[in-house]
C-alpha cells in the first residue's frame, strides 16, 4: 500500500512500499539540513548508498552536491521494440546463440581489439572535459568501454510485452569515466555542509562540474544507443528480426538539471530517480526475473516531477550473497534464459534481493501512468566474480 505524503521527520514527501529504516531516515534528515537544500522528495525504491540515498530527489537554488548525483553519472535506461514475437527466443539453441554473440559484441567490461570502436562519436570528441586527466581518460578507457555494459545491476534484457511482442531493454551508465568525473569533483569540493561537499553552481568549479556531468550523461546515452544497435544487428543477422526505431524510449536517473517548479528555478539533483514530468516517457525495471514497465510521467509537483528508477534493493549485495545460493537463483530464474555458468557471481542480483516491483508501481501510481508491462525472456549481465 502506498504511504503518501508521510514525513521522514522533516516534512519530506515520500512514496513508500514499507516504513523507512532508521538509517535511511537519519540520512534524509542530514541531507535536508544541509546548506541551500530547498526541497527533497523520496521515491519508493529508496535505500542506503554512500552519503546520499538512492531514490532521492534534491532541489537547491545555487549549490551543487555531487554526492546527490552519484558516481555513475548519466546512468539510465533505453528500450526498443522489434517486429517479431518473443517466441523467436523460445528455445535453448536460440538463447545460447544470442548470449554468445552478446558476450562478443556487447562486452560487460571493455571491447577486444577486433570489436573496439576506432574512436568515440564526434559529439563527444568535440566537447572538452575540465582537466587533462579526464581528457586522457576520454581517449583511453572511455573509447574501449564505449558500447560495453558494465557489471553490478547493469543489464541487457530481451522481454515480451503483454501482446507477446519482443522488446530489448538496456540499463547502463557512463562506465569508468563517469565515476572518475564524480570522484575528481567530490575531491575538489573545498566546502562542506553536514559532511557533504558542495560547490557554487556559478563558480568556475561549479561550471566545470556541470560541463563534465553533461558530457558523462551524453556518453552514457550514446553508449546505450550503441548497445541497442549492436544487439539489434545480432537479432537481424541471426533471426532476420528488425527493430522498429519509432518505439525507442530513453530515460536517465543520475543527473542534475536546472528546472522550474512552482514558479521557482532549482538545481534538481536526481540520484536513482528519473524525471516524470507530465507526458514524459520513462522506463522502470524490476529485476532479472520480474516485470518491467514503460511509463508516462504525471508531473506530480510534490515529487519534483520524479519517479523511482527501479524496484530498489531489499538486501545489500553482501547480505544477498549470504542468503542466495546458486541453486535458489536458478529456481527464481526458471522462466528466463541466462548464462548458468556465472550463476554464482549473480547471486547479489537475484530477484529476491529486490523489492516487489508491483508494490513499487502501486506506491507511485500518482507519479507515473503505466503504458506497458513486460516480462523478461533472456537476461544478459556481467558477473562480479
Amino acid at each position: 500500500m502506498s504511504s503518501k505524503h508521510i514525513t521522514a521527520g522533516d516534512d519530506i514527501p515520500v512514496w513508500l512500499t514499507e516504513p523507512l529504516s532508521h538509517d535511511v531516515q537519519t540520512s534524509l534528515r542530514r541531507l535536508s539540513e544541509a546548506d541551500d537544500v530547498q526541497r527533497i522528495a523520496v521515491m519508493p525504491d529508496v535505500h542506503l548508498a554512500g552519503d546520499v540515498c538512492v531514490g532521492v530527489v534534491l532541489a537547491t537554488s545555487r549549490l551543487l552536491y555531487p554526492a546527490a548525483v552519484g558516481s555513475d553519472i548519466g546512468c539510465g535506461m533505453a528500450a526498443i521494440g522489434f517486429d517479431a514475437n518473443a517466441d523467436v527466443l523460445g528455445n535453448e539453441t536460440a538463447a545460447a546463440t544470442l548470449l554468445a554473440d552478446l558476450y562478443r559484441y556487447v562486452p560487460a567490461n571493455r571491447h577486444h581489439r577486433e570489436t573496439m570502436p576506432e574512436s568515440l562519436p564526434d559529439d563527444l570528441l568535440a566537447r572538452p572535459l575540465s582537466c587533462p586527466r579526464l581528457e586522457a581518460e576520454k581517449q583511453r578507457d572511455a573509447r574501449v568501454q564505449f558500447g560495453s555494459l558494465g557489471r553490478g545491476n547493469h543489464f541487457l534484457e530481451f522481454q515480451a510485452d503483454q501482446s507477446g511482442r519482443l522488446w530489448l531493454m538496456v540499463h547502463s551508465g557512463s562506465r569508468g569515466i563517469g565515476q572518475l568525473v564524480s570522484s575528481l569533483h567530490i575531491s575538489k569540493c573545498d566546502s562542506q555542509s553536514n559532511g557533504l561537499g558542495f560547490v557554487d553552481a556559478n563558480s568556475p568549479a561549479g561550471t566545470e562540474y556541470i560541463n563534465d556531468v553533461e558530457w558523462a550523461s551524453q556518453y552514457a546515452e550514446l553508449n546505450r544507443l550503441a548497445m541497442l544497435s549492436a544487439a539489434s544487428d545480432i537479432l537481424y543477422t541471426r533471426f532476420g528480426v528488425e527493430a522498429d526505431p519509432q518505439t525507442l524510449i530513453q530515460s536517465n536517473h543520475n543527473h542534475v538539471r536546472r528546472e522550474q517548479h512552482g514558479g521557482q528555478q532549482f538545481l534538481v539533483h536526481r540520484k536513482g530517480a528519473q524525471s516524470a514530468h507530465d507526458g514524459k516517457p520513462g522506463i522502470i525495471p524490476g529485476s532479472m526475473g520480474t516485470a518491467s514497465f514503460h511509463v508516462t510521467g504525471r508531473g506530480n509537483a510534490q515529487s519534483l516531477c520524479s519517479s523511482s528508477h527501479g524496484a530498489g534493493r531489499r538486501f545489500s549485495r553482501t547480505d544477498a550473497k549470504k542468503s542466495v545460493t546458486a541453486r535458489s537463483l536458478h529456481q527464481q530464474m526458471r522462466s528466463v534464459w541466462f548464462d548458468h555458468n556465472i550463476a554464482a557471481g549473480l547471486r547479489d542480483e537475484a530477484p529476491s534481493a529486490y523489492r516487489d516491483i508491483h508494490a513499487v508501481m502501486r506506491a507511485q501510481s500518482e507519479l507515473t501512468r503505466i503504458e506497458r508491462e513486460l516480462r523478461p525472456v533472456l537476461s544478459y549481465k556481467g558477473s562480479r566474480r
